[in-house]
């Protein structure tokens, strides 16, 4: 099978792939495009992609649970996460490598059960602590140069749907 992503680093196996039982987003820039845009009336808006939406049910439909993990705190992250039915929402997150650490201790996973995409350095010590990672394509270099997988699709235009159907397609 050839790959639509392109592997930055450490040939992965199939067991890899069927170890994932979380799979972890960033908001701003992974699953929105990255642009905050304001109504006449000055309200925040962001913008998301359904392809992406309808990664999330995929990821259940093959027992693999979401959750979205971001600086951001904001209603507007909060109505997607409940839109997608997110199992998990961490917002307002400074230091997600910590977080983490207690959750998964909670959960009794560990770092290798959880794929992360991201696209911006606050996301670095996450993503390099996951055994899968994915860069949306625009993100900065030094995100790209530290993940597993680039995607090929921009953040918000179906980057998260094609790291899904890359992870699928690797357990199948």
């Amino acid at each position: 099978m050839k790959s639509y992503m392109r592997m930055t680093w450490n040939k992965l196996k199939k067991e890899d792939f069927k170890k994932i039982k979380i799979f972890f987003s960033d908001i701003d820039g992974t699953l929105t495009d990255g642009f905050t845009y304001y109504s006449e009336k000055g309200e925040e808006l962001k913008r998301f992609n359904h392809k992406d939406g309808a990664g999330v049910k995929l990821l259940r439909d093959n027992g693999i649970r979401f959750g979205i993990i971001t600086t951001e705190d904001t209603q507007i992250v909060k109505r997607r996460a409940e839109k997608l039915k997110a199992d998990y929402c961490f917002i307002g997150v400074n230091d997600k490598v910590l977080l983490m650490e207690e959750f998964l201790a909670k959960e009794k996973l560990a770092f290798s059960q959880i794929a992360f995409i991201g696209d911006d350095v606050n996301d670095l010590p996450f993503l390099k602590k996951v055994r899968i990672s994915f860069a949306v394509n625009d993100a900065l270099d030094i995100v790209k140069k530290n993940v597993t997988h680039i995607c090929q699709n921009r953040g918000g235009y179906g980057a998260f749907r094609e790291a899904v159907d890359f992870i699928i397609s690797n357990i199948k």
